[in-house]
C-alpha cells in the first residue's frame, strides 16, 4: 500500500441541513489551523464518528481523542435522514423467511444495542424529548401489494415473537389525519430523532464531559493521510494531525481515499419539509401530534409529521439516484421536489395552502452484498463505514464496533462484522451506473401509488 492517500474529492451536500436550520443555535467548534499530537484521531462528525468517540471516552483513560468533521455537526447526512432509528432488519420483505429467523433475532439484538446507546447519551446528557422519542413507526400501505407485504411482515414478526399491531384505513386517519392509507403496521420498538438535535446535543455533551480529552474541529477536513514511521499524518487544508490510531467514519467518502475502490454505491435520496403548519392548519389536518410512516414497499414515501422546539410540520423523502460521482445539483434537488409536492398533496389534499421551507439530499453508502466496509484497513486505520441506508442504528453500531476492534475489546458488534464478506467489486462503471438507475426507477415505477 502507498504511504500517502490523498483525497480525491470532498463531501458535498445539496440543500440546507432542515433538521438543523429548525432548531436553536447550537456550539460551533474550532477550525484546525495549527500541528496536533493525539492518540486517535476520528474522521468525520455523524452516527459512527460521535458513536465512536463516546466509546473511546468511556474505555480509554488518559488518551487523547480528536475529531475532525469536513463541514459542521449535523450539517452533512447526519442531519438529513429521516430520523428513524429502526431495531427491526430492513429487509424482512425480501426471499424466504424460514431461514432467517436466527440471523435477524441476532441483528434486532445488535440494533437494540444501537438504540439502548442514543437512549443513555440522550438521558446523560439531557437531551430534549424530541432529540430522542421511544414512540414507534407505522409501516404504511396504500395498496393491495403493500397491504401484502404487512401480512407476510407481520407473519414473520410473529415467528421473531416481536409485537406489531395491524391497524385499520380509520386507525390511520385517526393517526395521520389522512384519508390516503388502507392499512398500516405499527411496530413499536423504533426511535424516533430529530437527528440534528440529537447529534449536536451528542457532540456537546461528549465535549463537555471530556474536558481537554477529546476535541472537536468543524471545517477541518481531511485532505492526505500519510503514514510516519509508527503513526499517521493527517493533512487539513490549514493544520495536521500527528496520531496513532485512526477511525475513518466517512460513509461512502471512504473511497475517496482508496479504500475500498470500485466497492461502494453512491446513492442519494431527496426530502422536503413544510413551512411551521398554522393552527388553522392544524385543526384541518387532524390526527396526532406526532407520528412516522415508512412505505410498505421501500421506494415509496417516507413521511412523519413532528412538533417541537420550531413548531409542527411535515417531512416528505422520496426518490432515489446512483451518483458514482457523489455529487447531485441543486436543480436534481428542486426537480424532485416536485415528486414531493405531488406525494404530498395526494396524502394531505385539505393542506393545498401548506409551503415547503427546504428541500435537501441526503448520501447514502451501500454495498452490492449489503455488507458493511468494516476492519482495520491499513495498519492501525479503522473503518466504520459503509451503513447500508440504515445509517442512524448501523452507523452507532460500526462508530462503536470500530472502536472495540481497534482495543481489542471483546464485542458481538466486532464478531458480527467481521462475519461478512467483503464489499463485491462493482461492474464498470457504465455498466453500474446505467444498470443501478435503471433499477431504481423499475422499482419507483412498481412502487406505484407508494410513491
Amino acid at each position: 500500500m502507498s504511504n500517502t492517500r490523498v483525497a480525491k474529492r470532498l463531501p458535498r451536500d445539496p440543500g440546507p441541513p432542515a433538521w438543523r436550520s429548525i432548531i436553536p443555535d447550537q456550539p460551533r467548534y474550532p477550525k484546525l489551523e495549527n500541528k496536533i499530537i493525539t492518540d486517535w484521531l476520528i474522521v468525520g462528525g455523524g452516527f459512527a464518528g460521535l458513536s465512536a468517540a463516546r466509546r473511546l471516552c468511556q474505555i480509554t483513560n488518559t488518551d487523547k481523542i480528536a475529531l475532525i468533521e469536513a463541514s459542521e455537526i449535523a450539517a452533512g447526512p447526519a442531519g438529513r435522514n429521516s430520523g428513524f432509528m429502526i431495531d427491526l432488519p430492513h429487509e424482512l420483505g425480501s426471499g424466504s423467511y424460514q431461514d432467517k429467523i436466527a440471523v435477524d433475532q441476532k441483528h434486532i439484538k445488535l440494533n437494540r444495542q444501537a438504540l439502548q446507546f442514543a437512549k443513555d447519551a440522550a438521558e446523560e446528557y439531557s437531551m430534549p424529548t424530541e432529540a430522542v422519542e421511544p414512540s414507534g413507526r407505522i409501516n404504511g400501505a396504500v395498496n393491495i401489494n403493500g397491504e401484502k407485504h404487512n401480512k407476510e411482515y407481520a407473519l414473520h414478526l410473529d415467528q421473531l415473537g416481536e409485537q406489531h399491531k395491524n391497524l385499520s384505513s380509520f386507525e390511520m386517519e385517526k393517526i395521520t389525519g389522512s384519508t390516503f392509507y388502507k392499512s398500516g403496521l405499527f411496530l413499536p420498538g423504533c426511535l424516533m430523532l430529530q437527528p440534528a438535535l440529537y447529534i449536536s446535543k451528542l457532540a456537546n455533551g461528549i465535549s463537555q464531559s471530556n474536558g481537554n480529552k477529546f476535541s472537536i474541529y468543524e471545517h477541518s477536513p481531511a485532505i492526505e493521510i500519510k503514514k510516519n514511521n509508527d503513526s499517521w499524518e493527517i493533512k487539513t487544508p490549514t493544520g495536521s494531525v500527528i496520531t496513532k490510531k485512526i477511525i475513518m467514519a466517512v460513509n461512502g467518502h471512504a473511497e475517496s481515499f482508496g479504500f475500498f475502490e470500485k466497492r461502494l454505491m453512491h446513492v442519494f435520496t431527496y426530502a422536503s419539509m413544510t413551512k411551521k403548519l398554522t393552527k388553522d392548519q392544524l385543526t384541518k389536518l387532524g390526527g396526532e401530534k406526532k407520528w412516522g410512516v415508512t412505505p410498505s414497499n421501500p421506494m415509496g414515501s417516507t413521511v412523519r409529521k413532528i412538533t417541537g422546539i420550531n413548531g409542527d410540520r411535515i417531512v416528505i423523502r422520496n426518490r432515489w439516484t446512483f451518483d458514482p460521482s457523489m455529487e447531485v445539483s441543486e436543480q436534481r434537488v428542486s426537480k424532485f421536489g416536485n415528486d414531493q409536492d405531488k406525494s404530498f398533496n395526494d396524502r394531505f389534499p385539505m393542506l393545498s395552502d401548506v409551503e415547503m421551507e427546504y428541500r435537501w439530499a441526503g448520501r447514502l453508502c451501500l454495498s452490492l452484498n449489503s455488507v458493511p466496509a468494516f476492519g482495520e484497513v491499513d495498519k492501525n486505520i479503522f473503518s466504520a463505514c459503509c451503513q447500508n441506508g440504515i445509517g442512524t442504528a448501523k452507523g452507532t453500531l460500526a462508530g462503536i464496533g470500530a472502536v472495540d476492534l481497534a482495543t481489542n475489546t471483546d464485542s458481538a458488534i466486532v464478531n458480527d462484522m467481521k462475519s461478512y464478506d467483503a464489499p463485491k467489486k462493482l461492474p464498470p462503471k457504465p455498466i453500474s451506473y446505467l444498470g443501478a438507475n435503471a433499477i431504481i426507477k423499475w422499482r419507483e415505477l412498481k412502487a406505484g401509488k407508494e410513491l
